[in-house]
């Protein structure tokens, strides 16, 4: 258990978006409320950082194979720099590497993460993320996106994304782009943007992108972490810099949410898309989103319910 005392029962009326608690002052839960993102300074401590960063480094350099991780490479890099850190933009889904997957289980997150899901903690979906120095290609800008769009399970209000920045995140960098208040809005449909030749598989944009709702860049120091809602809209600039912007994060979710079938709404493609890459990966014959997410769902805290 951790120290924040939730009830799941959300505050009538006031706060639809957090659970009663004795970690988030009134001012925070107001400003989750009606941003979708709550900041929190220097969370997590260098020491964790600094195990989290070694242990990339070794997965980039295959010194470490986690099973069932994603490694996307920019492959155009690699015959300059071969395996190494230079290359590796993203460790998707690390569930079973027990070095990263520590940052799922760190008390100080996971009190905080109550706050917004309750005591049965489900890790849903694991990323280390790499953003390296980018050219006029933008190979690595993420389009702004929900990310509920890549999650068949329900109620949104009940996960929560842990996003920790391993340096400092600036506009220079590509640090994370917010759209406040946007967490109150549905579901939008996404898509690959129509770039030219600027697009990376699964990272899907919004289709129809309002450019009037204002943008806050999240300046963030190492170890920084910010919490946000799974409908934010959000994304990503590029790195303009010659080092790296690596975060890691986690996105949460109660364990007594409960899968959907997403069969004749805006999820169907992407659902399509997932399964065929893991019948890829793996060689196998079916594979029902639902097996996918079993897969990749780690218990954290509390009881497994549904998840």
């Amino acid at each position: 258990p951790t120290s924040a005392q939730v009830s799941v029962v959300p505050h009538a009326g006031r706060f639809c978006y957090t659970l009663d608690n004795d970690l988030l002052s009134t001012e925070q839960r107001q400003f989750y409320e009606d941003n979708g993102y709550l900041l929190i300074k220097k969370l997590v401590s260098d020491e964790d950082i600094e195990r989290f960063r070694k242990e990339f480094t070794r997965i980039c350099k295959r010194e470490v194979n986690p099973p069932g991780a994603m490694i996307m490479k920019d492959e155009s890099l690699r015959s300059q720099f071969g395996q190494s850190e230079k290359v590796v933009n993203k460790v998707q889904d690390f569930q079973e590497d027990e070095e990263l997957f520590r940052y799922c289980t760190l008390p100080e997150v996971l009190r905080y993460v109550e706050c917004f899901t309750g005591p049965n903690i489900m890790a849903m979906h694991t990323m280390l993320i790499n953003k390296l120095p980018d050219s006029d290609k933008q190979t690595f800008l993420h389009p702004m996106h929900q990310d509920l769009h890549y999650f068949p399970f329900r109620p949104a209000s009940r996960i929560v994304c842990a996003w920790t920045a391993m340096e400092r995140a600036h506009q220079d960098n590509g640090c994370l782009v917010v759209q406040p208040g946007t967490h109150k809005t549905t579901l939008k449909p996404h898509g690959y943007p129509k770039w030219e030749g600027k697009t990376n598989k699964l990272f899907h944009g919004l289709l129809d992108e309002d450019e009037k709702i204002p943008k806050v860049h999240l300046v963030m120091e190492k170890g920084d972490t910010v919490f946000f809602h799974p409908l934010l809209i959000h994304g990503s600039g590029i790195n303009k810099t010659s080092g790296f912007r690596k975060s890691i994060s986690c996105h949460f979710a109660s364990s007594e949410c409960y899968y959907i079938d997403v069969k004749n709404t805006s999820q169907e493609h992407l659902e399509k898309e997932l399964e065929e890459m893991v019948r890829k990966k793996y060689n196998a014959t079916s594979v029902e989103l639902k097996d996918i997410w079993n897969f990749r769902a780690r218990l954290v805290q509390g009881e497994r319910i549904n998840l």
